[in-house]
Parts: C-alpha cells; structure tokens; sequence
C-alpha cells in the first residue's frame, strides 16, 4: 500500500478491515503491548438515522484541528462502530478517533487483560501515544467509567470529558429484572462460562446484533440500518475469536465491582476538574436514568442533559440530538 505513513507510534498499519468505511473512517493497528485496532474519521456528514434531527449547532466546514483530539471509547460488548454516527461530525472540527478495548471489536483480549483497569491503562497508553494529549474523551456505558478512570488517574491528559450513560452505582430501586440476571450469571464463576458458551453456539450473528438493539435500544426501528449491517459483519468476523467469552466476562465482573464500590467512585467522580458532560437517557433499562439524575446532583459543576425516550447508546439511536447537546457543550468549553 502506498501513500503516507499511517499516523500513530512506530509499527502502525492500515487495518485489513473496513467495518468503519461507510462513514469515512480509517482503521489501523498500533502495536500498544499487543495489537489494538482503532479508526480515525474524516470531516464530513454523518449517516443519521432519518428521524434523527439535525444537530442544534453549526459545525464549522473545514478540517483543519480547533481544539483538543476526541477519543471515543466504547462499552461493554461495544467497538469502534458505536461512533460512526457522531464521528464524522466531529471530525470537521478536529481530530476524531476510536479505539477497540482489548477484548472488543477487533483487538485480541484474554482473561488477564480485558478487566475495566486493564483497559484503563490501554486508553492511557493510546492517547500518549497515538492521538498525543490532553484529550476530550467521550465514553458509553462501560467506556464512561474507564474514561472517568483515566481522568482521576492521570489528568494532564484529559481536557474534558463526555460521559453518555455511563456505569453508575444503582440508586436503590427495583432493577430491570432481564438486565439484573444476566449480570448475576455473569458474577458466578463457571456459570458465566457456560452461559456464554451456550448462548453464543445458539445464535447467528443477526439475531446477536438485534439482541444488543433490543436491549439497548428505546425503539429498536431507530437502528440505522447500514450500522446494522456493518455490526452483523462485524460479529461475523468475531466468531472466530480467541477468548472472546472469557474477555467479556472478566470486564462485566471488574466494571461491577468497581460500580460496588460507590463511594470510592463518587469520590472519583467529584475528583474531575476539567469540564464534564453528561448525558443520559429515560428510557435506558442497563443505567437508570434515576441513577444519572443522582449522579448530576452530586457534580452540581457537570453539565448534564436527559434525552426523553431514548435508550443506553443515545450516540446510535438518536445521533441527532446526542451531537446537538455535544456540539453547543465544545462551543461553550473548547472554541
């Protein structure tokens, strides 16, 4: 392949796949203790959902960086397609990247380095040597909680931050009764095991892409449709993937326990001195919304803004409205 050298530290190379591509996006693969794939967007339109309203706010035509580079970090079970919607977008104000956690999308993880902590140190290590800091992260779910993680720990790489439903400690009330099971099988050691073994033998990779739309979706008609297509070929290609099963467990048992621990996380929370975002949805049945609400309450400096009727990946079911309320936040913080 010719051309430029691929951006990133020394070792990097074009990805094989092009999951991403539809929507402007490069991949590549930086060796970072081990091969971790990560995309790269280009400025231009975002494929939207066709109910998904334009954003609030103008963003400017040109591709020349105006501010810090915006690092998108997925969740539990996520990758680097959980962004194509918002990250072109992004792109035409400046750098726009997204990364698979090990474990995740198509970087290769096992048991011994796919926890919460463990992916933690890879998002610090990643934006020192890949995008260069400090950073504006912008995390879902799990993603939120390594990059409030990576905030605390090392904030001179951080510049801001954008939390879209993150994990958060549960207020108490009556849990989600699918949601709260399927994370208890996953808490039993040998349990999980073979519960993810078993259902992984019985479904297809469309029927677990509708699945994850299902749960994390409001309404599931909102799901685009090229994103589906792309997330089946995408589970296709992860079939056959070493430790995937074990990955995925050893980051839901690390993300619960870290949640367990809620005042050491609300400490955590109130440690972040840089400008915060948060955005959650009313209708999301893995983070709920009561538990957003408490967290906003208790970081009375974050911005925060409740999407009606919207699910756990507001950034895929209502891209629209996610870069409206994220758009107006970088004029107000970052212009």
């Amino acid at each position: 392949m010719t051309g430029p050298d691929p951006p990133g530290p020394a070792g990097t190379t074009r990805a094989p796949w092009e999951f991403a591509a539809p929507w402007g996006a490069r991949g590549y693969v930086s060796p970072l203790d081990g091969p971790v794939h990560w995309i790269e967007f280009g400025p231009g339109p975002p494929r939207t959902a066709p109910e998904a309203p334009a954003p609030a706010t103008p963003v400017p035509e040109t591709t020349a960086p105006q501010g810090p580079p915006v690092v998108f970090v997925h969740g539990l079970g996520g990758s680097h397609l959980n962004w194509c919607l918002i990250g072109p977008q992004l792109a035409a104000r400046g750098r726009a990247v997204a990364l698979d956690l090990h474990g995740f999308g198509m970087t290769p993880g096992t048991r011994g380095n796919s926890t919460v902590q463990d992916n933690t140190r890879l998002l610090d290590r990643f934006v020192r040597e890949v995008t260069g800091t400090p950073v504006i992260l912008v995390g879902n779910s799990m993603g939120g909680l390594i990059s409030l993680l990576q905030t605390a720990a090392a904030p001179d790489t951080v510049a801001g931050l954008v939390l879209i439903d993150p994990a958060l400690p549960l207020p108490r009330q009556r849990p989600d009764r699918q949601v709260a099971s399927q994370f208890l099988l996953y808490s039993i050691p040998g349990l999980g095991e073979l519960y993810l073994k078993r259902a992984q033998s019985r479904q297809t990779p469309q029927l677990a892409v509708q699945r994850v739309i299902d749960l994390c979706f409001a309404d599931p008609s909102r799901a685009d449709p090229a994103m589906v297509t792309a997330a089946i070929a995408l589970a296709a290609e992860r079939e056959a993937a070493a430790h995937r099963d074990e990955s995925l467990l050893a980051a839901a048992r690390s993300l619960m326990r870290v949640v367990g621990r809620s005042r050491r996380y609300f400490a955590t929370m109130a440690a972040a001195r840089v400008p915060v975002l948060l955005i959650g949805g009313t209708a999301d049945r893995l983070v709920p919304v009561a538990a957003v609400r408490q967290a906003a309450a208790r970081n009375s400096g974050w911005d925060s803004a409740i999407l009606a009727g919207v699910g756990h990946t507001p950034q895929l079911e209502v891209p629209g409205q996610v870069l409206g309320v994220l758009t107006d936040w970088l004029d107000r913080h970052f212009t």
